[in-house]
């Protein structure tokens, strides 16, 4: 038993990375289910409140949740069936078609998976699979799910990044990421540094720059890897919030008004703090 414990906790071990990988890929899918659903739960209890607030009758009485109904295509209503259920495969296997109607399936299924495997692999290769490796899987997972969301709707749902934060503090209460105080400081210091410079920019421009959401995202990283890393997201997430933002501005010809999510690129942010932020900042001290 303790031979085999050493074999798939020890960092880098590749048969115990490749085991983590096929496991996110599974999750990928779920995630695919996350993304499409949570924002449309949401939207759907929101209009029931209204409704009820207005003494109308519920627009939304169908159960709607993660789970049911079963998955079924957009287009024809057919129900996705087990054998066209298997991450990546199916998408290959049939043509990334639907098998009914013959609509077809955004790519981007496949990509989610696919990306979450990778990304499962590598957080057990460099932090091994202990409770280090496994919780910066977690981590990974959340906020592929919230990068994908606000993207498409511009919204970092509670039901994401507040358990992300409480999630962070337990942690860290053994000093996993970072020691407790510094998260819980990460954490309080995250939240109020973007809603400082939110409400700075209102002040200035009458206009809000981003939402609440942003605040909570960087509370919950400052959880994680705590306050010293802060600094480091901040500045990799504005420099590519910027650099993303100017070319679909040149691409696309939107006007500089036009509303960019910031959360992706606080999350991509938050990933090479995780992986590259402490020898990020040793590099800085060491060059200065």
């Amino acid at each position: 038993m303790l031979s085999e414990y050493i074999f798939f906790t020890l960092p880098g071990n590749s048969v115990s990375t490749a085991i983590w990988a096929i496991f996110g890929l599974l999750v990928g899918s779920f995630l695919n289910v996350v993304i499409y659903r949570l924002p449309k739960m949401m939207q759907r209890e929101s209009d029931n409140y209204v409704a009820s607030e207005s003494g109308q009758p519920l627009p939304h009485t169908d159960r709607f949740s993660l789970m049911l109904p079963r998955s079924a295509c957009p287009h024809c209503g057919h129900q996705i069936t087990a054998l066209e259920n298997i991450p990546v495969i199916s998408y290959l296997l049939i043509g990334g078609r639907c098998t009914s109607c013959k609509s077809p399936i955004s790519v981007r299924y496949p990509l989610v998976e696919l990306f979450t495997a990778l990304l499962s692999g590598a957080m057990i290769w460099h932090f091994g699979s202990g409770l280090a490796g496994l919780s910066a899987m977690v981590l990974g997972f959340f906020l592929i799910a919230m990068t994908m969301i606000d993207a498409d709707t511009q919204l970092l749902p509670d039901d994401l990044t507040l358990p992300l934060i409480w999630l962070g503090l337990l942690v860290n209460l053994n000093g996993t990421f970072t020691s407790l105080s510094s998260a819980v400081i990460g954490a309080v210091a995250g939240y109020l540094s973007l809603w400082s410079i939110y409400w700075i920019f209102k002040l200035a421009t009458g206009k809000e720059g981003m939402g609440y959401g942003d605040f909570k995202l960087l509370a919950a990283l400052g959880a994680w890897m705590g306050w010293a890393m802060l600094p480091v997201i901040l500045l990799l997430s504005s420099v590519v919030g910027a650099v993303v933002g100017i070319i679909m501005i040149l691409l696309s010809r939107m006007g500089r008004n036009t509303p960019l999510p910031f959360g992706p690129y606080l999350a991509g942010a938050g990933l090479i703090a995780l992986f590259f932020g402490k020898k990020l900042v040793a590099m800085y001290l060491g060059g200065v």
